[in-house]
């Protein structure tokens, strides 16, 4: 693809970065509050996240896991998530024992449906997973709300929403655990990695064994944990890359403001930002009737506009439900994510928009 739909942005400071770690053989370290630069990573995480602490760990599925394993969720207990999300947010109930239990969307951004959510609670509910899909921020206040009329945790997947603000508060904060993922596809990125951030100082204690099997000084495993730990390595490129996030996040907003004006006279759902809401445009997603026949045309002109998700994750051989949430049944058909990211420039949008316009007449 000549315009792939996202591309890590890796330059000169990232490569003398990962030079040094291999200089001063400092791969990795199993020591409780991880190695040097997973800390510094963790410090200028949490500072432009605005929460106390930041946890770094090896994927956006680690964070997921290690945030259920720290509320002790477990065997029998259930855990509402939209199924229109990467397989990782289900994978990671399953992991622990939970059953996933699957929530439809609501169709003006993509994200947990709150009234369907209502409708999902059971004795056995113990814990909401609200994804912030594409970087739209989910509807929050109204999960909060329902999550403290029945007792029940939030864990806020944030892996796609890095920089999405809603109301001035940044996303992966609105809860006692927001889990974000660093996989080379996103707004930042470390290769793999991922990180979970927190006010909370007993989870954030409890989260440093949890990442490292469960271990305080040494051998002396308390909790049970895995190797979640986040190498050297990839820690020493996020620490660059979080530098350069605020830069990343104002190209990608120009670029979607851009396309929004020159697609806003087609008959097509564009995304929009609602009240109060700032999105880190982490994919500009539209939706289409023609999606197939307008994909298979931008992708042969070189244009990497893809689809998340054509096969919502109860409709995946592994989950396959046969539950009926008929808005995610709609986004699976008609969405298609177009590329936004920093290295697309006004040419190319426009390139983009005309190929658009070709297929989908006014």
């Amino acid at each position: 693809m000549k315009i792939p739909i996202n591309i890590p942005i890796i330059g000169k400071e990232e490569i003398n970065e990962v030079h040094s770690v291999l200089t001063e053989k400092s791969l990795t370290s199993s020591a409780n509050s991880g190695g040097k630069r997973v800390q510094e990573f963790e410090r200028l995480l949490s500072s432009f996240v605005k929460s106390k602490f930041a946890i770094a760990v090896n994927s956006g599925t680690a964070a997921l896991q290690a945030a259920l394993y720290a509320l002790d969720i477990k065997k029998g207990d259930e855990v509402l998530l939209p199924s229109f999300t990467f397989v990782a947010t289900a994978n990671s109930i399953v992991s622990v024992g939970a059953k996933p239990v699957f929530v439809d969307i609501a169709k003006e951004n993509y994200t947990m449906d709150p009234n369907d959510l209502k409708k999902k609670i059971t004795k056995k509910s113990k814990a909401i997973i609200p994804v912030h899909l594409y970087g739209n921020v989910a509807y929050i206040d109204e999960i909060i709300e329902i999550a403290n009329k029945y007792d029940l945790e939030i864990i806020e997947d944030a892996a796609q929403s890095l920089g999405s603000k809603y109301k001035g508060k940044q996303t992966g904060t609105f809860s006692k655990l927001g889990c974000f993922s660093m996989y080379a596809a996103k707004v930042i990125t470390s290769g793999e990695g991922g990180a979970i951030v927190t006010n909370d100082k007993k989870l954030f204690e409890k989260l440093k064994q949890i990442r490292n099997h469960g271990m305080l000084h040494g051998y002396d495993t308390r909790i049970l944990g895995l190797n979640m730990r986040l190498p050297e390595i990839n820690a020493a490129i996020a620490k660059i890359q979080m530098k350069k996030l605020s830069k990343f996040l104002s190209q990608r907003r120009a670029n979607a403001k851009i396309l929004t004006e020159i697609l806003s006279d087609l008959n097509i759902t564009i995304p929009h930002e609602r009240k109060g809401e700032r999105v880190n445009w982490y994919l500009y997603t539209i939706a289409t009737k023609n999606r197939d026949k307008l994909m298979k045309k931008l992708n042969s002109e070189g244009i990497g506009a893809s689809i998340y998700y054509s096969q919502p994750v109860h409709k995946t051989p592994f989950y396959k439900n046969k539950l009926k949430l008929p808005v995610t049944e709609w986004a699976a058909s008609n969405v298609l994510s177009l590329p936004v990211h920093p290295l697309v420039n006004k040419q190319n949008l426009h390139q983009i928009a005309k190929i658009i316009h070709q297929v989908i007449k006014r």
